[in-house]
């Protein structure tokens, strides 16, 4: 059997003895009390007011941390003023324009086929090169038609020679018919012959014409004036009137068009200056906006909305003197609608957005500021007008607005404590250390905070 062991008798009995949940619950509220204590040390700490500086003003009751209107982020009762920046309302003459994206369409486009089937025989144009109407392209052998134009000459010769024999007998006919010498039926069917080689004689004249027409068909020549295109086929080809491809195609580049569409809520406005025949420049500009290609004018309005998109599609032309614009190559198209005159505008930084709508804080002769509720007209890139709620020469404030409360005070910027005087703020002294007055601001935030 197994022996029970025994404690050893080197170690300390009160070590060896299990601790009683007294101890435990007394230890636990010491450490509690430990922490509670360091925590409300740091609190202590951390809530010090700052020592002041040497020779600055003892805080009183109206001086930093008391409440009350007239300074920043709340006006509290000789905090520092908010420095804003400031902008004055100015009349300009404004654009309204629209802004569209567009592609560029040549005003006519024409697949040069031949008229009549043929070896082609010559190719009289570079591909590429710009071409006129009415110059010879190619060539195409002319011997088989000049052929069918000498038949025909023939024909209609030989036919007029018996029209004139049957005219002649005719008349003899109606010599005799006066002296009672020939029957009558004889000069009714002699006059009869005589109409029927008139009509031979007529059709003859219609096949020489047309056979005149394919021998001149056999120079192939430009429908339009524009820049011809890759040739499609070579010299020594049977080509005709049936090939799909033709030998070339030919485009208008001058006058070019630039179709886009426009919102259906600006068409309103756009047939009112159409209805007032008023010419609306346009510009094609490049792809980042900076750059104008060419400039025109509105050309035309589609006749119905795209029920897809909203939008009615526009047509602008433009010269294109100087082969800016391709066909098929997309532009940014601004087109112009109206100038409004004497416009009051403001930056647009300085219009904000509230619960009764727009409204911009205006900045008055004592410095302090009020909200002034505005109606926002047309906008550039840059400034918005004022339709109403400003006049021109008020000045508002376009930074630091969001700390800014009715009848705040605020600085302008260069204007503040100490500014033009000494060393500037921010800087530091000759001897490497901060001047007072940046110590003194530096306090002031920290309090006003």
């Amino acid at each position: 059997m197994e022996t029970p062991a025994k404690p050893d008798s080197n170690l300390d009995p009160a070590l060896s003895r299990p601790k009683s949940p007294r101890s435990k619950i007394i230890g636990g509220v010491i450490a509690v009390a430990a922490m509670a204590g360091l925590g409300g040390l740091a609190w202590y700490l951390t809530h010090q007011p700052a020592a002041p500086m040497p020779g600055a003003p003892a805080a009183g009751p109206g001086g930093p941390g008391a409440g009350g209107p007239g300074g920043a982020g709340g006006n509290r009762r000789g905090a520092p003023a908010t420095t804003v920046g400031v902008a004055t309302a100015e009349k300009a003459d404004i654009p309204v324009t629209l802004e569209a994206l567009g592609t560029v369409t040549a005003a006519a486009t024409a697949t040069v086929r031949p008229q009549v089937s043929g070896i082609l025989q010559k190719v009289l144009f570079k591909e590429g090169q710009m071409v006129k109407a009415g110059q010879v392209l190619a060539q195409i052998d002319p011997r088989q038609f000049e052929m069918s134009l000498l038949q025909a000459s023939g024909q209609r010769q030989r036919d007029e020679a018996q029209l004139e024999n049957a005219k002649l007998t005719l008349e003899r006919y109606n010599t005799l018919l006066k002296q009672d010498s020939i029957a009558r039926q004889d000069v009714d069917t002699q006059a009869a012959l005589v109409k029927q080689l008139e009509g031979t004689v007529m059709t003859d004249r219609a096949a020489e014409g047309t056979a005149k027409l394919n021998l001149g068909y056999t120079r192939v020549i430009a429908p339009i004036t524009g820049r011809v295109g890759l040739r499609v086929v070579d010299i020594g080809n049977l080509v005709g009137s049936g090939d799909a491809t033709g030998i070339a195609v030919i485009t208008q580049m001058s006058p070019i068009d630039v179709e886009f569409a426009i919102p259906q809520d600006s068409v309103p406005n756009l047939m009112q200056r159409i209805n007032e025949n008023a010419a609306l420049p346009a510009l094609a500009l490049d792809r980042t906006r900076t750059n104008t290609l060419d400039s025109g004018k509105f050309a035309a309005l589609d006749n119905q909305v795209d029920t897809q998109t909203g939008t009615v599609k526009a047509k602008a032309r433009f010269g294109n003197d100087k082969s800016t614009l391709f066909p098929s190559q997309f532009v940014n198209v601004r087109l112009e609608l109206r100038t409004i005159k004497d416009a009051v505008m403001v930056p647009v930084n300085a219009v904000r957005h509230g619960a009764k709508g727009d409204f911009v804080w205006v900045l008055k002769e004592d410095k302090t500021v009020t909200m002034r509720s505005i109606t926002r007209g047309e906008a550039t890139v840059d400034k918005v007008q004022i339709a109403s709620g400003l006049q021109a020469g008020e000045k508002v404030i376009t930074e630091g607005a969001d700390r800014l409360k009715e009848g705040a005070k605020v600085t302008l910027p260069g204007t503040g404590p100490g500014a033009g005087t000494g060393h500037r703020q921010g800087t530091k002294a000759a001897d490497g250390t901060a001047p007072a007055g940046e110590h003194r601001r530096r306090k002031e935030q920290a309090a006003a905070q």
